[in-house]
């Protein structure tokens, strides 16, 4: 199958555009949780947390994404009050100093909410719309890009033996269901990104072969967004921990911005920043200085 060339895309996103066309875009991962996978936590105080999103802006991000909830699999709830308290002083903090935009990554319409209203810009839902009823009001009257996630499952049971018929066309057919519904509820079609969801209800096997045919959702007509950073299915290839998986997560980052992939959701901003860019190269023929400026 050809392998179709990169739309023109542009996000608006409050004070921002993004271009998603002239480079690779990179969104920070800010985990504002003490049991986060990849990086034990460390962010989890409101100090470090915001010190830790302008370091990343500061290396080359291009998003900043901000959740409160661990989402890894078989992670406990977070109450609507504790994750308000995890990441709106975050948001707050960050908003003041930050000249990109910031993403919220939750499953509640009332922290997307309120997360808009302290500055951020982009709403990342890992259930694409189906954990909360209202997260499509709530988008659509914000006026922000949504993210929208292929997931098999909750993170309380996705892991539990995966099956899928025809993988890749189940997943696309799940995300055009998700899109249909986001634009019935009146969220405009050029404000959504589609992820397919490695690591949410996905084998070893599942993982490699989204990589592998990414360029098929190219076709959908939206953007789509890739986040393999240091996943387990790098630790069941490579034999390591979670903090010892840039080098892989940075294989499979080459790998799918050569196929298609507009957006990369990454811990490791400096080093994306580095791959990244020589793949832009190779695809386009050209180094962009990977940067957006705010619109007066």
């Amino acid at each position: 199958m050809k392998k179709p060339g990169k739309k023109p895309f542009s996000l608006r996103c409050s004070d921002f555009t993004l271009h998603l066309h002239e480079k690779t875009h990179i969104m920070g991962i800010l985990n504002i949780t003490p049991d986060s996978f990849a990086d034990g936590g460390q962010y989890f105080q409101r100090d470090q947390a915001i010190e830790h999103g302008l370091t990343m802006a500061e290396d080359g991000a291009d998003i900043i994404d901000v959740g409160g909830e661990s989402t890894r699999p078989y992670a406990e709830p977070v109450s609507l009050h504790e994750e308000l308290d995890r990441v709106i002083p975050v948001i707050q903090g960050l908003n003041k100093e930050l000249k990109i935009p910031i993403s919220i990554d939750t499953l509640k319409a009332e922290v997307a909410q309120e997360a808009v209203a302290a500055g951020a810009s982009i709403i990342n839902d890992i259930s694409a719309l189906r954990s909360d009823s209202r997260m499509v009001s709530v988008a659509a009257e914000a006026g922000v890009p949504i993210v929208l996630m292929h997931m098999k499952g909750t993170p309380s049971d996705m892991q539990d033996n995966p099956v899928y018929d025809h993988l890749i066309r189940e997943i696309m057919g799940f995300l055009k269901s998700a899109a249909d519904r986001a634009v019935e509820g009146g969220i405009d079609k050029a404000s959504i990104i589609l992820d397919p969801g490695i690591g949410f209800g996905k084998s070893y096997e599942h993982n490699l072969e989204i990589i592998r045919e990414l360029h098929q959702f190219q076709t959908m007509g939206m953007p789509v967004m890739l986040g393999t950073s240091r996943k387990a299915f790098l630790g069941h290839l490579l034999g390591n921990e979670a903090h010892e998986r840039d080098t892989g997560t940075m294989a499979t980052i080459a790998a799918g911005v050569m196929n298609g992939a507009h957006i990369v959701r990454v811990h490791n901003v400096k080093r994306t920043l580095e791959t990244v860019k020589v793949i832009d190269a190779i695809m386009r023929g050209n180094a962009s200085d990977h940067q957006d400026e705010k619109e007066d």
